[in-house]
């Protein structure tokens, strides 16, 4: 249970000196902070709650200076915090701290009833929202904006449940008076609040004609037509909203919510080149170049967009945002020093500002510049930096498993298989992927016995999965076991019949072995099929073509295949059709490329030993 604060306290305390007016206005945000840490409004009541808020928020900047402040009044009756009205209100509180909503409630708005205030009305509709009760809150609120008439929230949250009510009429003649006795310089907030407000409603047509009905008296001002490009957006007529937003900028040329409302209605390429000009002319519109260079990551044109990150980050050195993104754009592009000084950065800067924020996808990153480099221990060290947040963080469970592999290039394969054991998951696939993890640390171990020893403890808590059969299937094949091999990939397939994995495994172990050539090239086939482009299923159809002294085919796929990934055995394979069809300075070319970046590859090593060819 929640215990009224010291700063609760203390406001009714002071209240309490003698022949003191009610000031409630502390103790009623005091205690409305203590609910609303559990509020959890209803569907209806959350409707109009967002409504309410979309309308409040609507006072932005609307063509590049600040807009005028409409003023939220409420007049406040000169009552006298008495004895009884004090335990009245402390009463109520405490029985809502209970879980009494209706007692908390009735009490709150009877004495808003006998004492006029529109604080005590206002509170008895957060509780009745707080409950989800719309029809008590409803209630509330229209007391609420009878006792303050002139509070512009008040207004807005009434019109929050007039658009889950779908009573438009209601915000027209509430909109429509608000604008007739506004000043001119408040007519684009309001008109803004409007369009905010009805873009809530279900049915968006019908609200737009509300909107246009609303501000068919002031067409003459470009705000209206911003209000209206917002409007037909919101309802999907994006060719409308182009067109009365161009009428807002034609008026407004520095008008950021214009050109904004221009790029959303638009096709990527045209936002991107609307957005572009206006930042020629307004290279001082920070939201307006974030949106462009966001724009043109959609359009993967990177180096454009590290450039307007860059121009973003110079003008506010400690934008983390940009210095996030910054990273992740040098990562694509393999700038792996620059990524890394923009995420030491970041990670700085969070630091010195105090920034709680969840650094899990920059550990991972620098973990990963570190592994390209062959640094394991700065990558582990980074990745152990990673936190569960008690279970809620899923890159946490990732994290350990690459950890562990860390821990073994470390030889530290007792420690590494201890880490694994600690996990304990309680879902399957994660359980699954510890004994994946598990067995291949065996694997490369060379500690094959314990590694089938997982694979079998394993199938028998998981007997259907098509996943740890494949698995043990390759370590079979490594230890030229074919025939149980063969089983298993064959059940794989039964399992899952969209495994290209299983099907290209089979296929290329026949091919290798130039065993069962016509199966072989039939299972490759339905693997490309099913995975086009794969370099390694390209692979073993280039191999298996060869097998089948389907020269010209074999090269062609192979080709492609080292040109999608320059793999060391994709260039032993082609090197050999190469130096079978006479090209042999350009097969030694690609085996030193393979020696160049796996040394120790057995393939190289056996078909040079074979053709008996020195490098």
């Amino acid at each position: 249970m929640k215990t009224i604060s010291a700063s609760v306290t203390t406001s009714i305390v002071s209240a309490l000196r003698p022949a003191a007016y009610l000031t409630c206005a502390a103790l009623l945000s005091a205690c409305a902070s203590l609910g609303g840490k559990t509020t959890s409004h209803g569907t209806d009541t959350n409707h109009a709650h967002e409504a309410a808020q979309a309308a409040l928020a609507a006072d932005k900047d609307l063509n590049g200076a600040a807009p005028p402040v409409i003023e939220n009044k409420e007049k406040l009756p000169n009552a006298v915090l008495t004895d009884e009205l004090f335990y009245k209100i402390l009463t109520a509180e405490i029985a809502y701290q209970r879980g009494s909503w209706q007692a908390a409630y009735v009490t709150l708005l009877t004495t808003a009833q006998q004492t006029r205030d529109p604080r005590l009305a206002r509170r008895s509709a957060e509780i009745a929202l707080s409950a989800k009760q719309a029809g008590e809150a409803l209630v509330a609120i229209r007391l609420w904006r009878e006792l303050a008439p002139d509070s512009n929230e008040a207004t807005q949250y009434y019109l929050g449940f007039m658009v889950m009510n779908n009573n438009l009429s209601e915000i027209k003649q509430v909109f429509t008076e608000k604008l007739a006795t506004a000043d001119s310089k408040q007519y684009g907030v309001i008109m803004l609040q409007a369009q905010r407000l009805l873009s809530r409603a279900r049915d968006k047509n019908a609200a737009f004609d509300v909107l246009e009905e609303i501000l068919a008296p002031y067409k003459a001002l470009p705000e209206a037509h911003l209000a209206l490009a917002q409007g037909a957006y919101n309802k999907g007529d994006g060719q409308r909203a182009i067109i009365e937003a161009k009428t807002m900028l034609a008026a407004h040329p520095e008008s950021q919510l214009a050109i904004l409302t221009i790029a959303q209605a638009s096709a990527q390429p045209d936002a991107a080149q609307a957005l572009a000009g206006f930042i020629a002319k307004n290279p001082g519109a920070r939201d307006i170049r974030l949106a462009y260079a966001s724009i043109l990551i959609d359009l993967k044109q990177f180096d454009k967009a590290q450039e307007q990150f860059q121009l973003l980050l110079r003008d506010t050195p400690d934008d983390v945002n940009s210095m996030y993104t910054l990273g992740v754009l040098a990562m694509g592009k393999n700038q792996l020093q620059q990524a890394e000084e923009y995420f030491l950065r970041y990670l700085k800067t969070l630091e010195e500002k105090s920034e709680d924020r969840d650094a899990t996808s920059t550990y991972m990153n620098l973990a990963g510049i570190a592994i390209d480099r062959k640094d394991y221990k700065s990558a582990q060290e980074w990745l152990a930096k990673i936190e569960s947040y008690e279970g809620r963080n899923p890159a946490w469970f990732n994290a350990q498993l690459r950890r562990a592999g860390l821990l073994v290039k470390l030889s530290n394969t007792d420690e590494a298989l201890s880490l694994l054991h600690e996990l304990k998951p309680t879902a399957e696939n994660d359980q699954l992927q510890v004994i994946q993890t598990e067995a291949q640390i065996l694997r490369d171990t060379r500690q094959t016995d314990r590694a089938e020893q997982v694979f079998k403890a394993g199938l028998a808590a998981h007997p259907n999965s098509p996943d740890l059969m494949y698995d043990y299937a390759m370590l079979l094949e490594s230890q030229d076991r074919v025939l149980q091999m063969e089983t298993l990939l064959r059940k794989v397939i039964e399992l899952a019949p969209n495994s290209q994995h299983a099907y290209n495994a089979l296929g290329y172990s026949f091919a290798d072995r130039n065993i069962k050539l016509e199966e072989a090239l039939v299972l490759i086939e339905k693997a490309n099929q099913l995975a086009p482009d794969d370099p390694f299923i390209l692979d073993s159809l280039g191999w298996v073509k060869f097998r089948l002294a389907k020269y010209d085919e074999a090269e062609t796929a192979l080709r492609r295949a080292y040109e999608l990934r320059p793999d060391a055995d994709i260039a032993v394979h082609l090197g050999e059709v190469l130096w079978r069809a006479g090209n042999k300075d350009k097969a030694v070319k690609l085996w030193r490329e393979a020696r160049t970046k796996d040394p120790e590859n057995s393939s190289l090593k056996s078909t040079l030993d074979r053709l008996n060819v020195h490098l």
